[in-house]
């Protein structure tokens, strides 16, 4: 299927790894021209050269801190600057820490808020008149928390619902000319499932690394997701080939949630 992106804008956050990766190379795979964003200059790079691998477009590396409110500022003009303008934002962010309610102090909650609410706010808020202009898309990755709380993640289970608030109303906002979508990812194999799974065989917890994966696979399709299934969802998203789609948060995650909606 042609997704008719081709020489596109976009800025996806949070992509030096994971998730946000994924979605960057799916889009750039499917010949948009991607700005691609981290705090590790190293691994920003060494992702920049995998998704060059198989992009059709041009891929930029831009380094920042998605609570830096200058460094938002310098990805949108980045993307401007290298684009001629913005017609798709994925916003994406490292989740906040785990733990339960009372083991979690003012700091925890407002460093989450700052990482997952204000990030998206800041960038919508920068890119929002290139949107306008490119008649683009937002979509946000967030976490099947918004649906169904997680044991010991209450950061996530509490201020990710704030991120679909807003997404739900920039899609009416930003309405006729931008639309604004949210996934909601369970667990797929990233490198961060990756180190928790290596961590605990080095624990004993399992005797291979097979055996770890597993107990993450907790869904009816029985596996872990594959990264690029989120990634060509993005791109999906972001593209006029899902133009009726709109105000929408879609589960990502092999069945796993109980949730009916």
């Amino acid at each position: 299927m042609d997704l008719q992106i081709t020489g596109n804008a976009a800025l996806v956050t949070a992509s030096s790894s994971g998730l946000g990766k994924a979605s960057a190379k799916a889009l750039a795979r499917e010949g948009a021209n991607v700005v691609i964003n981290g705090r590790d200059e190293d691994r920003l790079e060494a992702a920049k050269a995998e998704i060059e691998d198989v992009a059709e477009g041009t891929v930029v590396a831009q380094p920042g801190d998605l609570t830096d409110e200058d460094d938002i500022e310098s990805l949108v003009e980045t993307t401007v600057d290298e684009f001629g303008g913005i017609d798709h934002l994925v916003t994406s962010a490292g989740g906040p820490p785990s733990g339960p309610f009372l083991e979690t102090d003012d700091e925890d909650w407002y460093q989450a808020y700052d990482l997952l609410v204000m990030s998206v706010v800041r960038l919508a808020r920068e890119a929002e008149p290139y949107l306008r202009e490119g008649e683009g898309t937002i979509v946000n990755i967030t976490s099947r928390s918004v649906k169904e709380a997680i044991d010991s993640l209450v950061l996530s289970n509490s201020v990710r619902m704030s991120v679909i608030g807003l997404e739900k109303t920039l899609s009416k906002e930003f309405a006729p000319e931008v639309r604004a979508n949210a996934v909601l990812p369970g667990p797929h194999e990233t490198e961060r499932i990756e180190n928790l799974v290596e961590q605990a065989i080095d624990r004993g917890d399992y005797d291979s690394y097979e055996e770890g994966l597993d107990d993450w696979a907790n869904n009816p399709l029985d596996r872990i997701g594959d990264p690029m299934e989120l990634g060509n969802t993005v791109a999906f998203l972001s593209s006029p080939v899902s133009g009726y789609i709109n105000g929408e948060s879609i589960l990502i995650d092999g069945g796993s949630t109980g949730a009916n909606l």
